[in-house]
Order: structure tokens, then sequence, then C-alpha cells
């Protein structure tokens, strides 16, 4: 029997579940677990929670608890979470065990006793009135480039990483002192070393989907640099080392490792071997924004220690709300234990798949939500199942007819249930499960209209055998159904097996889902599977949804009508557009304005490419104060929506004021 090691990324322990997780990694990861287990493949379903860093450590001074307070109770609602939506792992661990620090501080010695990792002595804030070195989010200050508000990792504004050295204005986070640079030593990773190995492994790897790839590649396009792998904090796991006193384990080093952590758990709960399964394929699921530490990072760190790399890394693209992008802190997000308390969970993982493909963004919408749910499983796939149950019970009592000879429709219809099992195979296989879900319903479609087209209640009398053949092929159709809709609907797939009086566990086989039940088999009554969701219902989940979302992001300070007046607003042309090198977000434009042209540095990259936006009129706010971004002048700001990004533009000469 061939074995699996399965991932889903580590989520954090500062936070709860919410929809855009279970949408781009544990669902997706579950339905090829569910899938493969029913193909007799040994699978080892790992994960744990990320209980580290600075955020958990952060959050925990701000909140007056431990970090281990705040990582004990978000540890407890991930996994409430993760268990309300069926994702059946094998092993659900955690970053503080025990035997994770063990393997953590195993890792760093090997590495560093192989020369991979070495000490560099760097600068770093220093806050005298907490006596401590501050790592990345312990300071706040002022992006050197944009002049956004920034923390010491990261510029929200122009998205470019950053040092906490290279803060403007920086401040203690938590004393909001202003701190000094000092020097301390630090351990650094030899990723550069391992850039032709990496480079090699991505190129070779045919498993690897193309998003993966494509972000990867460009990562070593631009050269790997050796990565840092301590902070200076007293959260985490302490650097196995006399002399690194103080200092811990970056948490991107020991949350990969939890992976194995999770795995050794289980073996030394069951008694059993877990390397095995690594080395015989290993598949990450991961969301797309970590990307760069899977596919560059870990399997550097595995090929240095000696181990060998995953098989493939399935990312999944992101999940927006309403057609904005997801945000925790404007409550514009929709948590799973808030959708469980309403809704079934299997509902929700139909939608999130059948929504869009895993490597495409996508957008949960209550309209549509309601849409599909009332339309593909209330009215395709429950109207045929409960049709089908219903008129046997009627006419047949209750059991599956003896069939006749096949007319050409009959046998057209049998063969797509005998090779439905093969087409979504395919799908799952290959990582396509929306695919796989389309064809599903698709059949079923068919199911209903062959049901339709037979008219059972008027064959009955007048062609018994003609009814006999469809409710024979309409069963074998159900059965089939509750078979491959396993591992997408883990609830309501054996509930047809029960309805069916078919043995649930002997089911959970792949194979067994186009072997035909024998005529005279007899099933049970027929129960809902699926209702209907009503307008009010969806009405109120959107008043909610609106009303949870911050003040501030629906309207921003209120102003005068007299500063309005102040701005200067111009329909302009765009005439030229470039991209601003080392920057995803940004485009610098040259812009007519009908008196004079100006330079714009704008954050609309991710929307519209340089040759998309060249020629455009657009509005410009052309009298505000000059400012850099990224080094470049800019002499003004474009109008553009703040979540699509779309830029305003007017049928109107260039020059024009808007009033």
């Amino acid at each position: 029997m061939s074995k699996l090691f399965m991932t889903s990324a580590l989520p954090y322990a500062n936070g709860p579940i919410h929809l855009g997780h279970l949408r781009s990694t544990y669902i997706p990861a579950d339905i090829y677990a569910r899938y493969n287990r029913m193909n007799d493949v040994d699978v080892l379903f790992v994960c744990a929670t990320d209980e580290h860093g600075t955020p958990i450590a952060v959050r925990a001074e701000s909140n007056g608890k431990s970090p281990q307070e705040i990582a004990d109770e978000y540890h407890k609602i991930i996994k409430n979470d993760l268990d309300s939506c069926n994702i059946s792992f094998d092993y659900f661990s955690r970053t503080t065990d025990p035997l994770h620090y063990e393997l953590s501080q195993k890792f760093f010695l090997k590495l560093y006793e192989k020369g991979y990792i070495y000490e560099k002595i760097i600068k770093q804030p220093y806050c005298h009135e907490c006596e401590r070195f501050l790592p990345d989010r312990y300071v706040e200050g002022t992006c050197p480039y944009c002049k956004g508000e920034a923390r010491g990792d990261h510029c929200e504004v122009c998205g470019r990483h950053l040092e906490p050295t290279q803060l403007e204005e920086p401040a203690c986070l938590i004393c909001d002192s202003t701190p000094e640079i000092k020097e301390s030593k630090h351990y650094y990773f030899k990723l550069s070393h391992f850039q032709e190995y990496v480079k090699e492994w991505i190129n070779e790897n045919k498993e690897l989907s193309p998003n993966v790839r494509n972000y990867a590649l460009q990562w070593i396009k631009d050269g790997l640099q050796d990565w840092i792998l301590t902070r200076d904090m007293e959260w985490g796991i302490p650097v196995p080392l006399d002399e690194a006193k103080g200092k811990v384990l970056y948490v991107w080093v020991d949350a990969l490792i939890g992976y194995l952590s999770s795995a050794a758990l289980w073996g030394k709960r069951e008694n059993k071997p877990w390397k095995e399964y690594w080395n015989d394929r290993a598949v990450h699921f991961i969301g797309k924004d970590i990307i760069y530490h899977h596919s560059i990072f870990w399997p550097a760190m595995l090929h240095g220690y000696g181990c060998k790399p995953p098989s493939n890394i399935v990312a999944g693209e992101y999940l927006s709300l309403e057609g904005r992008k997801m945000s925790t802190s404007k409550n514009w997000v929709i948590w799973a234990s808030d959708f469980l308390k309403k809704f079934e969970s299997d509902i929700l993982r139909y939608y999130l798949v059948v929504n869009a493909p895993l490597t495409r963004d996508t957008d949960f919408s209550w309209d549509d939500f309601q849409r599909r749910v009332n339309d593909e499983l209330a009215d395709v796939l429950g109207n045929f199942l409960h049709r089908t149950f219903t008129f046997t019970n009627r006419f047949f009592d209750g059991k599956i007819p003896e069939p006749f000879e096949f007319d050409e429709y009959d046998e057209k219809f049998k063969d797509k249930i005998s090779n439905i099992q093969n087409v979504v195979s395919e799908f799952i296989e290959n990582y396509k499960f929306r695919e796989g879900l389309v064809e599903i319903i698709k059949l079923a479609k068919f199911g209903n209209k062959y049901f339709n087209d037979k008219e059972p209640w008027k064959a009955v009398k007048e062609d018994p055998e003609k009814a006999a053949n469809c409710l024979y092929l309409c069963n074998q159709l159900a059965k089939t159904l509750s078979v491959i809709l396993t591992p997408y609907l883990p609830v309501k797939a054996p509930q047809i097996m029960e309805i069916m009086n078919l043995n649930v566990e002997e089911l959970t086989n792949w194979k067994k889902a186009s072997e035909f039940i024998p005529a005279g088999h007899e099933i049970g009554k027929p129960k809902p599977l699926f209702s209907k969701i009503d307008d009010s219902i969806i009405k109120k989940e959107k008043e909610t949804l609106y009303e949870n979302l911050e003040e501030t992001e629906i309207m921003k300070d209120i102003i005068s009508i007299d500063d309005f007046a102040k701005m200067d607003l111009r329909i302009s042309e765009i005439i030229g557009a470039e991209r601003v090198e080392g920057s995803e977000n940004l485009l610098k434009l040259m812009v007519d304005t009908g008196e004079k042209k100006i330079q714009v540095v704008a954050g609309l990259a991710k929307k519209y490419a340089p040759e998309e936006i060249k020629g455009q009129k657009v509005v410009v706010l052309v009298n505000l104060k000059p400012a850099k971004l990224f080094g470049i002048k800019s002499e003004g700001m474009i109008l553009a929506t703040s979540d699509s990004l779309s830029v305003l533009t007017a049928d109107a000469d260039i020059g024009e004021k808007i009033k």
C-alpha cells in the first residue's frame, strides 16, 4: 500500500479560522485526504497551531496575559473551527509541545554543525525603557519610501519589506519611547548556497502548479539572500547554543518543522513509524501568501539537513468578500464559527469548492451562495435524489426494480454512471477539485432530465418496463453519487447511503462507486437532504456584515465644505506609465493635467499593466503636497476605488475641473 504524508498550513494562534482559510487550505486538503483514503492509500494528514512569534507576544503584552495563555485560547478555538468543518486530520498538534521544541533544536544544531548556519553582527532597535531589543513588530514608525505608517517588517501602504532599523521616527510599540540602534549577534541560514539546488528542484518537479512555480522562480531570478533565523525575545524556542542566551528561533523556522513534529507525535501515539510516509510522498496545502517559505526556504532547509523535499505544494488563491478584500481589522470577514452556527458545514464546503478553481482568486457573495445552494444542491441534487427515492417507494414497494432491455437513452445514462468515477478521479488527482464537483452536478442534472423524459409516473401504467428501467438506473446513480460525493460532502454523502440502506463503511471505497446495486434491494423512506435558503436569511446576513464594518471604512473623517473646496481635482490624461522597480504595487505615471505635466506614483500595479492605463482620462488631485514614494517624487494623486483599484474615469476635456 502506498503512503502519503499530507499537511495543511499551520494556522497562527492569534485569531479564529475564517472562510478564506477554509477555501484556500483546509477544505481542498481534506478532499484530497479523503479521496486517497478511499483509494487504499495509507494517508497521514497532520497539522498544528503555530504558537510562537511576535504577533502573539505583542497581543499578550497588550492584554496583560502570557503568550502561552493566548496560544492556549486560540488553539482551542481553531481546533473547534476545523472540527466543525469536518477536516479529517490524523493528528493536530501545537508548536509549544515539548517534542516540537526537541525536533526544532535538533534541526538547528545539525544545520549549524554542517556549516549552513553562521553568526553575523547586525544592528537592531533597543528600548531602554523595556530593557530589550525590539523584534520587527515591536517597532512602529514611518516608511522611508512612501512615508506611510509602517511596522518593523512591512509597510502596509507601498507593500515593501522593511527592516526595523529602516523606519523613520521609530517608536516602541509597548512604551512608545524612541529606541536606540545597537549591535546584536544573530544566526543566518546560508540560503544563497542552495540557489541552484532549489532552482533545479522547482524546474524538474512536474507536479508543481504554475502559480507556485512562477512565484518561486521569480525569487530565484532575483537571487536568494541568506535568511536570519533568530530573534531577540523570550517567547519562542531557545537557540540551543550556550552563547545564544536570550535568542529564539524565528517563527518560520519552527513552524515548518511543525509538520514533522506533528507526525512524530502521531507516531508516538499510534506506536508507528512516521518517516516512511514522508519518504514515500509528501504534499503541502497552503495559501498563496506563504509560497516563498514552502517552495524556497523549506526545500533548502530539508536538503541541508539531509531529507528529501516535498513532492508537491498546492497553493490556494485568495477569497474576497462581497467584492472587497477581506480584512479582520475592519471586521470585513466571516468567521467559520459564526457561519457554522447557522448553516451546515457541507453546504459551505460545496460553495467554497464549486465557486472557482483553487488556483484563481474568487469572491464569497451571500447572494451567490444562496443561488448555488438553492439551484444546485436543493433543486438539482436534492430534487433528483428525493424523486428517485419517492417514486421507488410509491411504485415499486421501496425495492429497486428488475431492469429490462435498455433503449439507446438508457444505455447512454448507464455509461455516464459507470464513467463518472474515473472522470472525477482524474480531476481530484490533479488537484482540480472544482472541476470534479462540477462534473458530479452536471451528471445529477442529466439524471433529472432523464427522469423527466422517461416520465415514470405515466410509464408505470402505460409501459411498466420503461418505468422499471428508469428507477433502476436512477437508483444506481444515487448510489454512485453517494460514493463520489464523500470527499466533498462527508456528512451528506453517508446520509444518502443510509436512506438507501447501504453499508456506509463498505462504500468508503472509491472502486465501489461504479458497482451497481442488485435489483430487489430495499431502500428506506426519502428524507430532505438540502433545504432552500430563504431571502430573509440572506438579507439578515448581509445587514449584519455591513453593520460590523467599521465606520472608518464607510466614511473617513468628516470634512467641511471649505476643506473640500481646497482640493483641485481635474480631468487628466495618463501619457506615460511604467512599473516601479522593487514594488509589487506601484506605477510611475506621467500625467497631463491641461496646465502642466506632473509625475504621479500610484498603487495601481496589481490592477493595471502600464500599457492598459496609458491613454486613460482620470481624475487627479493636482494640488497635493509633493512626496517621495520608493524614492520617486509624486506630485499628485489619482482617484481610484479602495478595493478593486478601479480608476475614476470621465468623458470630459483634459484640464476640466471637478466641482
